[in-house]
């Protein structure tokens, strides 16, 4: 790889060091090695089963927690994928003069057309059309669907296409609607408010998206705020462009712009473990941005985000006294043996065995391997949904540890390794409470808890030319690799993603 001055300036300015850049180009040639697998985790064997009694007493626990909190949100991005079906729609009517749709051919577009009336959107739309003289039903009738759509999704309308999900009405109420947005801060003032009554709730978003972001909060929050009682702080952060990583052709050398400058792109949610670093509180809950629910089906996911709290308070508060009890020295080999069963056979926490080491050489150890970030994931039973599931994953020491692991880094194509895929159970719905202070109440760096050989490489395209694109270790996957980590099993309907238009068609999104 040769860089003139002026590729070494472009990567100053990103904020890269030379030795990401030479270390980025390894992995392209090198690639990413799969997760090496060894078991799927499933209830009583790496998931945690809850009973009313562990719950009555983990609740507990939330509930005398005097500390800082904050609810960590991702919410970069447009929500063009959330319309991709749409966007078809337009292409392909422009294209050949289509004018119905019927169930085999656009089976997508007539859903959302047969159901338009039941968006939250909806009022909106009408709205719109109504002041440039025109209705939804009325195009209806005329077929005028590319209009609809395009009042809908482009830039001369509501614009939806390239708006962050964040600021799209999700769900419609008797006088009222609310954003994805809104419903997370009603989310955060019932489960994530401290004892004086303070709720920090933070997003990431892209800088294009910070204005409207800024609009919608100085204009919700005075109303959440007097509704709950309680003083709401919404703060927002960008994905550093030090976390850009760059793109190369098929020889591995750098993909190059028209004007001749390097391409960068951005590193994945992987990146966001730096926005993560950046939180003060030790107490962090983190939900995506489209997994949100109306009131009337919010118990159950705000018990279950304070069960999965109290459970991580639990393993805080034993793992610091635990480590405290190592370092002065008193605490007996029957003592260490109590706990390390307890740690084991409660929350399938595994700690190094002393082998040969010498006494104070194993301590050292055990405090080592203590002395870590803590999250706490829920895990829903799979049904089908994409994505990242809990596995028993053996690194290159022989060690096996609980990991989220994506479907991309399996490889489907071992007999074994597919068996093991094909007997997981359950599914990760990014539904986790970290905790991010060591025992003294020092917070950690969490840059040093990443495991770097677990990012991605996919192929794309850019102005005709194939490129090859890498993707930083994911935040819930290779960033959180060396966190201890612990699942609990948490009910389905505490799961409600809205990735395509049409979910919000789900009865779980409409009102009663």
């Amino acid at each position: 790889m040769e860089l003139v001055d002026k590729d070494k300036a472009q990567i100053h300015r990103n904020g890269i060091s030379i030795e990401q850049i030479e270390s980025q180009i390894e992995n392209f040639k090198a690639g990413f090695p799969f997760s090496n697998i060894a078991a799927a985790a499933t209830l009583g064997h790496g998931i945690v089963a809850l009973n009313d009694s562990y719950i009555k007493d983990v609740l507990a626990e939330y509930a005398n927690y005097n500390g800082s909190r904050i609810k960590f949100v991702p919410a970069s991005g447009a929500a063009t994928r959330m319309f991709k079906s749409l966007f078809e729609c337009i292409e392909e009517v422009k294209k050949k003069g289509h004018t119905q749709f019927d169930d085999r051919s656009f089976s997508s577009a007539y859903h959302f057309f047969s159901n338009i009336e039941k968006f939250a959107f909806y009022p909106e739309l009408e709205r719109y059309l109504n002041s440039e003289g025109k209705s939804v039903r009325t195009l209806l009738n005329d077929k005028q669907y590319v209009e609809i759509l395009e009042a809908l999704l482009t830039e001369g309308g509501l614009n939806y296409g390239n708006m962050p999900k964040g600021l799209l009405t999700f769900h419609q109420y008797n006088d009222t609607s609310r954003t994805a947005l809104e419903e997370h801060i009603v989310e955060g003032a019932m489960y994530a408010a401290t004892q004086d009554g303070v709720v920090n709730i933070h997003l990431t978003v892209s800088p294009e998206h910070q204005e409207g972001f800024d609009s919608l909060v100085k204009k919700v929050i005075p109303s959440y705020e007097k509704r709950f009682n309680v003083k709401i702080n919404v703060t927002f952060s960008v994905q550093k462009k030090s976390t850009d990583t760059i793109a190369v052709d098929q020889n591995n050398q750098p993909f190059r712009n028209s004007d001749g400058s390097i391409l960068f792109r951005p590193g994945g949610h992987g990146a966001l473990i730096e926005n993560l670093n950046d939180c003060s509180e030790p107490l962090i809950f983190v939900k995506n941005i489209d997994n949100v629910v109306p009131d009337h089906l919010k118990s159950e996911t705000v018990t279950y985000k304070q069960v999965i709290a109290g459970t991580l308070l639990k393993i805080k508060d034993l793992t610091h006294s635990f480590i405290k009890e190592l370092q002065s020295g008193t605490i007996t080999d029957s003592e260490i043996g109590q706990i390390s069963e307890l740690l084991k056979h409660k929350y399938y926490i595994n700690l190094p065995p002393q082998n040969n080491l010498a006494k104070e050489a194993w301590y050292n150890e055990l405090i080592a391997f203590l002395n870590r970030p803590i999250r706490v994931c829920g895990m829903v039973r799979n049904e089908g949904e994409p994505g990242g599931g809990p596995f028993w994953v053996m690194d290159k020491h022989g060690i096996q540890s609980l990991q989220i692991v994506e479907s991309s880094q399996i490889n489907l194509k071992s007999k074994a390794d597919k068996e093991i895929f094909n007997r997981s159970t359950h599914f990760n719905p990014v539904d986790l409470v970290c905790w991010t202070w060591d025992y003294k109440h020092i917070k950690f760096d969490l840059r040093q808890f990443v495991d770097p050989e677990t990012g991605f490489i996919s192929e794309k395209s850019k102005d005709g030319q194939i490129l090859k694109a890498q993707e930083l270790p994911g935040l819930w996957n290779g960033a959180m690799a060396h966190w201890i980590t612990v699942f609990v099993e948490v009910p389905l309907i505490t799961f409600n993603p809205v990735k395509s238009v049409n979910d919000l068609l789900r009865k779980e999104h409409q009102p009663l």
